[in-house]
């Protein structure tokens, strides 16, 4: 274990699956005392057994959409460990389909999870951030930087969670770093790994718009999210990480010197 951040404290919400494991278990890796933050038990349970060894792991139940629950997770973190260092809004909720096609509890649900969840923790987590300067990381989307097919909700809260760090980068910069990471596909789940599955119709595709010919990996993501998080992101603030294999350098036109398969 590398105890580079020994005696910081980490909240990760969503971190019962795919990305908010990786940067769970990255943070506990570097040292940090971690809080994952989820709805089910279960989910966050395993996540601290399958972390690193000796690794200081805490979970607590909490819908982030629910401004009390949230509340009192971050103020019972700050009175148990006397700081907090580090918020990762992590959590999110992606159901795909267009704006005719998503039904209202589908919107609902994403945006209670996806923008809500991330105003009510950043605002609760504020007070305690502010005594020791720490600081936040929303993670994002390139859905959010550009668009996709078929996402237009997902999509939505991804940009109002673009426009929030900036905002908050601007109105608490004397006293927070407030940054973001933009994960392009990510082999976050089993499903993703199957689709993408070297040889298939989908991974070709892929491989067509993805200058690094491949998905990303959920411990990319967490590394990224851990350099924004640590002193050598000391003097970033407002910034946009993409991480996505270079998709987002792509202003969208197909190779058009390309010959051949």
């Amino acid at each position: 274990m590398n105890h580079q951040q020994a005696g910081r404290v980490a909240v990760v919400t969503g971190a019962g699956s795919g990305i908010g494991v990786a940067i769970a278990h990255r943070f506990a890796a570097d040292g940090y005392t971690v809080v994952l933050v989820g709805r089910t038990e279960a989910t966050l349970r395993q996540t601290v057994q399958d972390g690193p060894a000796a690794a200081d792991m805490h979970p607590r139940v909490a819908d982030v959409s629910d401004p009390d629950a949230v509340t009192a997770v971050m103020d019972g973190v700050a009175a148990r460990f006397g700081r907090l260092d580090v918020l990762v809004n992590n959590a999110g909720v992606a159901i795909p389909g267009t704006v005719e096609q998503t039904a209202p509890d589908s919107y609902r649900t994403m945006m209670s999870t996806n923008v809500d969840g991330v105003f009510h923790a950043s605002r609760a987590a504020l007070p305690h951030l502010r005594e020791i300067r720490g600081c936040i990381v929303n993670v994002g989307s390139v859905g959010g930087l550009r668009g996709d097919w078929g996402q237009a909700v997902y999509d939505m809260t991804k940009s109002a969670l673009v426009g929030l760090t900036n905002a908050m980068a601007l109105d608490h910069g004397r006293e927070i770093r407030v940054n973001a990471v933009h994960p392009g596909v990510t082999l976050s789940s089993g499903f993703l790994r199957d689709a993408l599955a070297e040889g298939s119709a989908l991974h070709r595709r892929f491989a067509e718009r993805v200058p690094m010919g491949r998905a990303g990996e959920p411990a990319e993501v967490a590394a990224a999210v851990a350099f924004l998080a640590g002193p050598d992101a000391a003097y970033l603030n407002g910034v946009h990480l993409p991480v996505d294999g270079g998709l987002t350098a792509s202003n969208g036109q197909s190779d058009l010197y390309r010959t051949g398969g």
